[in-house]
């Protein structure tokens, strides 16, 4: 099969040697444990502990808030201490709940099955459901909603969000050399749910290694195929990569299911996997921590609600105090000042750098080269839609797709005047779905 696209798209410099040949290290951590009650899109979770309980490893500390919404379980062994509010890798303040290590992980039994294919559908979904998982790529969607749709028979195709396009990141790429199996098994496990759908593994060509590892473990799995995609940013994004693996495309008004698709991110179909076959709740994930600041950038496999500080350590500490800090990729990530923010179901990185190019540039006026225009995935004029939200005629905004954005930053970072595109449209395109649930 050949190298499959999208229209638009950038090449941002990858800087994935620096952490790509590190295998993940399991960490386990010294300090305060802290479990947000948001690590997902939905309702918070509701606390089922308080302060001076005594929980168990696995042990679900708060249970789902709603349909829409995961419960959270405990990582270690320990005791409550407090239900506050700390700061997240988004910057806000979540309450959350904060337990002491003690250092001995004891943990609960879990309900493991032999034969996944004797559970019927609904089986496999509350599983999922009471396990926690969520969308581990950085969207935080309850799983357990996405894999029913309001028409299940419609869904044929399922695609392993394998991209990881964002530079620097390589959490997926480690999980995918190093536990493969868990990953074609949880993508079978999805296709048990909808009669008749193919699983497609789709992999960016700069990891001929996973794409190689992958077809050979999948060539006896007539349901399962692996598409190679060429590697561009942002190939993972869930249009881009529906469109490259199916040639449908859906708009902001559409979910994937309306396309027949799911998209599932690597570690998520990890986390079915186990979640399903060992019974075993979400409370660890891959992170990468990595940045020219970092001594040592490395992969290590933590518990939820780890410090970052302590992941920093045990990657030998900054050379140098960094003059940028983000939390997941550099193009779509969250920065922030502090590494004092615990591991949440969605992190997937801590970058460092020595040097914050962006604020080494001041913006300047449009120049109307149009290079915005071309790389947009969404094919839009983020040039004019950022005027349009800078001026508040958000009226004109809508009218010229605005809310069709997808965020990705691919016009900030191709803009010759340095204007932070992508941050003004953003702030419109927030602006105008608020008035529209309004009305």
């Amino acid at each position: 099969m050949g190298l499959k696209t999208f229209a638009g798209g950038v090449h941002p410099f990858e800087g994935k040697e620096l952490s790509k040949d590190k295998p993940v290290q399991e960490y386990l951590p010294t300090g305060l444990m802290v479990y947000p009650l948001s690590q997902h899109i939905g309702a918070p979770a509701k606390p089922v502990v308080k302060i001076g309980d005594q929980v168990k490893k696995g042990q679900l500390i708060a249970e789902a808030g709603s349909f829409v919404s995961a419960p959270i379980h405990s990582s270690v062994s320990g005791t409550v201490k407090k239900i506050e509010p700390r700061r997240v890798a988004a910057g806000g303040m979540v309450n959350s709940i904060i337990i002491e290590n003690d250092g001995k992980y004891d943990e609960v039994e879990y309900d493991a099955v032999d034969d996944v294919s004797k559970l019927t559908k609904d089986q496999i979904l509350e599983k999922i459901r009471n396990a926690g998982v969520v969308g581990m790529g950085g969207a935080g969607f309850p799983t357990h909603v996405k894999l029913a749709p309001s028409n299940p028979d419609k869904i044929d195709t399922i695609i392993a969000n394998c991209a990881e396009c964002e530079p620097y990141l390589t959490s997926d790429y480690r999980v995918m050399l190093e536990m493969p199996e868990q990953l074609i098994e949880g993508m079978k496990i999805v296709l048990s749910l909808f009669n008749g759908a193919k699983g497609i593994l789709a992999v960016e060509n700069n990891k001929p290694d996973c794409i190689a590892l992958l077809e050979k473990l999948t060539k006896d799995e007539p349901s399962i195929s692996v598409q190679p995609l060429r590697t561009k940013y942002p190939q993972g994004a869930e249009r881009s990569i529906i469109y490259a693996c199916t040639g449908r495309k859906i708009n902001s008004s559409m979910l994937p299911a309306d396309a027949g698709c799911i998209v599932d991110n690597v570690e998520t179909l990890c986390c079915i996997y186990r979640a399903v076959k060992e019974g075993k709740p979400v409370n660890t994930r891959v992170v990468t921590i990595t940045g020219d600041a970092v001594t040592d950038p490395r992969n290590f496999r933590c518990p939820t609600g780890t410090n970052f500080a302590e992941l920093v350590e045990a990657a030998g500490g900054f050379k140098t105090q960094p003059e940028k800090i983000i939390y997941g990729g550099p193009m779509m990530g969250f920065s922030n000042f502090t590494t004092d923010i615990p591991v949440g179901k969605t992190n997937s990185a801590l970058l460092a750098f020595t040097k914050d190019e962006v604020k080494q540039y001041e913006p300047g006026p449009c120049i109307g080269c149009g290079r915005c225009v071309e790389v947009c995935p969404s094919r839009i004029t983020p040039s004019r839609l950022a005027d349009f939200s800078e001026q508040g005629r958000y009226d004109q905004f809508e009218k010229w797709g605005g809310v069709e954005c997808v965020e990705c930053g691919s016009c900030s970072y191709i803009c010759p005047a340095r204007r932070y595109l992508a941050q003004a449209i953003k702030a419109g395109k927030k602006t105008v779905l608020a008035n529209r649930r309004k009305k």
